[in-house]
């Protein structure tokens, strides 16, 4: 181990190691990143593989929700569990979160990075149809291509906590909304009824809302307005 661990930049404890807390916390005392993968685990065990590496003074740690279950079968989601990392979330603050994951496709994937994953470890291959007990539910180079622009898509999409109007819904907010518009030619010195407006698109800046009608009803209109004409607060007093 120790000739080995000069090459290595990080270690992987896997599920069946989870319980060899004496092997971790040798791993631990290398002051190097360690991912836990906690497939067939129970949280106390997963609480007792990560005191063994914190109290070696070494807290880079990903644990990495995990299903030790390697055949295809489409059962097997249910088993996955993703939302235990937002347990995880809860019981160890801080920790850097991720999935080591057995599925032949993207969606467990896309699920964990959107609850909080920062890591993935998927098995690789070449051809699936290989001898072995990995090749069949393994990623072959053209769907890791697929999974890391598909994880690179969904990362952007989740953007801000913070509801605003977008960059690039600015002209669609115009041409979307509607604003109050008059049904008829009006003149100066008339006053606006609710038979006198009805709400269109598109919705310039400033034009009264449909919500803003009490705004408009009763008013004196300030210059003469042609039928579909939006409204603005300098058209009336």
């Amino acid at each position: 181990m120790n000739n080995l661990n000069k090459y290595l930049y990080v270690y992987k404890i896997g599920s069946g190691d989870i319980t060899w807390l004496e092997f971790i916390e040798f791993i631990a005392k290398k002051k190097k990143p360690i991912f836990i993968a906690c497939g067939a685990s129970t949280i106390n065990e997963i609480k007792k593989a990560i005191n063994a590496i914190v109290k070696n003074k070494n807290n880079r740690i990903c644990l990495m929700q995990c299903n030790t279950n390697y055949n295809l079968s489409k059962e097997n989601f249910k088993y996955i569990n993703l939302n235990v990392l937002n347990s995880f979330k809860k019981k160890f603050p801080g920790i850097i979160l991720g999935l080591s994951d057995h599925t032949s496709e993207h969606a467990t994937v896309l699920g964990a990075i959107s609850l909080g994953a920062r890591i993935v470890e998927k098995h690789f291959t070449d051809n699936n149809r290989r001898q072995g007990p990995d090749h069949s539910f393994s990623m072959t180079p053209k769907k890791w291509i697929e999974m890391i622009e598909r994880a690179r898509e969904l990362e952007m999409s989740l953007g801000s906590e913070i509801k605003k109007i977008e960059k690039n819904e600015q002209q669609t907010y115009i041409l979307q909304r509607r604003c109050i518009r008059l049904i008829r030619n009006m003149r100066a010195g008339e006053k606006i009824t609710c038979n006198d407006i009805e709400y269109l698109r598109p919705a310039p800046r400033n034009a009264f809302k449909p919500f803003e009608k009490n705004k408009i009803v009763g008013k004196i209109i300030t210059k003469n307005k042609e039928k579909g004409s939006e409204l603005y607060k300098s058209d009336i007093s």
